[in-house]
């Protein structure tokens, strides 16, 4: 057979192959009460869209490639302890990319930048002594602007053009940057009542249960447009709370 037969044999059969290791998901163990603070369904998603490779949650240690716990190297402190991480013996290459990822700096970032609802700030243990890291923003802010205004002017105020669309009641994005926790705030605000019985994160939330739709047209969007809006955000000036309110007339 000639060599470029030959070589041509050998890239048929192993072009499978590959495409079927760049397919396979990262087999990750969390206990119930890290997964309860909200943080995987925060790192988790971001990890994927950056790097294309999808993470499921197992039931037990032993069925993982990586077991977030109390043993391995500490990653992360948070919900009142250290989480330590833990690499199996024989770890896929997708399993090294998010061991990687979650010490990487904008792993880091990313974990940093999120707070449970009620609690305090997940925090890297070895930064504890040392000023926090900027936040992980890197959204387009154009497309943010765009974003909001087409999709939650419903209820909030975006800009000032926006200031008197939505519910007079809901605070505007100037006040909500106010916020210590405003990062959090908006990057997983489809988590945070009452935006998740009518909003939609392709990839990231679960549809809608049979019993109870959304009690509104629901929105959707996706996870590259919730960092558009966390970017936009981040550009925008606080309002100033200590200037008198603006009054909506009827």
């Amino acid at each position: 057979m000639e060599p470029r037969i030959l070589l041509l044999v050998f890239s048929l059969v192993l072009l499978p192959v590959k495409s079927v290791a760049e397919g396979t998901a990262v087999r990750l163990y969390a206990p119930v009460a890290l997964i309860e603070t909200g943080l995987m369904t925060h790192i988790l998603p971001r990890f994927s869209l950056k790097t294309r490779v999808k993470v499921d949650l197992v039931e037990a240690p032993g069925q993982a490639e990586i077991v977030l716990g109390t043993d391995g190297r500490p990653v992360f402190e948070g919900a009142g302890q250290v989480w330590h991480m833990a690499l199996g013996a024989d770890p896929s290459a997708n399993a090294k990319s998010l061991a990687d990822w979650l010490t990487s700096d904008v792993g880091r970032r990313t974990v940093t930048a999120f707070t449970p609802e009620g609690g305090a700030p997940f925090t890297i243990p070895e930064m504890q002594e040392a000023e926090a890291a900027a936040p992980d923003v890197d959204g387009d802010a154009a497309v943010g602007k765009v974003v909001s205004r087409e999709k939650c002017t419903r209820c909030h105020a975006v800009d000032v053009e926006s200031r008197m669309a939505g519910i007079g009641s809901t605070p505007s994005f100037s006040v909500l940057r106010n916020l210590s926790d405003w990062q959090y705030r908006f990057s997983a605000f489809y988590a945070i009542n009452p935006h998740p019985a009518f909003t939609i994160v392709d990839d990231v939330t679960p549809p809608f249960e049979i019993s109870r739709p959304s009690p509104i047209s629901p929105i959707r969007m996706t996870l590259q447009e919730v960092e558009a809006i966390v970017a936009y955000v981040a550009e925008m000036e606080a309002a100033d709370l200590g200037a008198p309110l603006y009054q909506r007339h009827q």
